[in-house]
């Protein structure tokens, strides 16, 4: 704060006070009177030009002189720090130091396990659940089942593999998923080949004759990420085609409109939010949830 403005705030507050009590002292003069000032309400009710009784004079006092005493103890006048030093940061920081003494006892206890071992302790998955409704639960649900866009994390669908070292690197490192947009590379008999051959893959009434122009089209542009039977490639996060689990939805419509316009999903690295041990419990809860 520039000096100019922090002696602008000096001025204004201890004028203030100087000036309230000026206006108290001055108005606390004189005696008890008759004199009435005019105002009339309910017709007889007048209201007399009295000074303040001597009992609340005094608490309006005490009040100026609480705010004289807090000014010197505490910041509020300009630049003056107040002879305390009490900073709102500092006080942060204290308690920050409370917060992070708790917390290091209470996961330190866990540190030395591993999450699939945690995934069996209840006081763990305890923790773990609470660290999940924290951080995870506002794209994941409070379920875990996910949303459109979002995995359902108590299946056995995992995009990225559902072992607990895997699931442990996706929360700290995050991940980013990509399908790029195919369909505008596609003409419309071959693009409707493709939806249909994706949507129903298992289903053995399909015509042949779409199948094999979908397949044929689906080894050019799709086997790559997703293999030759469609079963996906955890290492490149491509979701398995083959069963009933869909990120973005199985509808014709849904599949043609990922053909379309591409996919683009993202997992955030958590590593900065949360302590390597808070990181494992969540991890051994997830894990838990597709064990059941």
């Amino acid at each position: 704060m520039s000096t100019f403005w922090s002696l602008f705030i000096i001025v204004i507050s201890v004028g203030s006070m100087l000036g309230s009590l000026w206006l108290l002292f001055s108005n606390a003069r004189g005696k008890m009177s008759t004199e009435d000032t005019g105002h009339v309400w309910d017709d007889d009710l007048r209201e007399n030009n009295n000074p303040l009784p001597r009992w609340w004079l005094n608490l309006f006092v005490l009040t100026v002189i609480f705010a004289a005493i807090y000014l010197a103890f505490y910041p509020g006048l300009g630049n003056f720090a107040g002879t305390l030093g009490w900073t709102s940061n500092k006080q942060l920081a204290e308690r920050l130091q409370v917060v992070e003494a708790k917390r290091e006892a209470l996961f330190s206890q866990f540190r030395d396990q591993d999450p699939g071992a945690l995934s069996k302790n209840a006081a763990a998955l305890s923790l773990g659940r609470d660290v999940f409704l924290n951080n995870c639960a506002g794209c994941h649900g409070a379920d875990a089942k996910g949303a459109v866009g979002f995995p359902n994390l108590t299946d056995h669908d995992w995009l990225y593999g559902g072992t607990p070292e895997t699931i442990v690197a996706t929360i700290t490192n995050g991940r980013n998923g990509m399908m790029p947009a195919l369909g505008p590379s596609m003409d419309k008999a071959t693009l409707d080949a493709v939806v249909q051959t994706v949507a129903h893959w298992n289903d053995p009434k399909l015509d042949p004759a779409i199948r094999e122009k979908g397949m044929a089209q689906f080894n050019i542009t799709c086997m790559a990420c997703h293999g030759p039977t469609g079963t996906g490639n955890p290492i490149l996060g491509a979701p398995n085609l083959t069963d009933n689990i869909w990120l973005y939805g199985g509808s014709t419509d849904r599949i043609r409109e990922t053909l379309m316009k591409g996919r683009q999903g993202k997992m955030p690295p958590h590593q900065p939010l949360l302590s390597a041990d808070e990181i494992k419990v969540v991890a051994a809860y997830v894990y838990s949830l597709s064990q059941n």
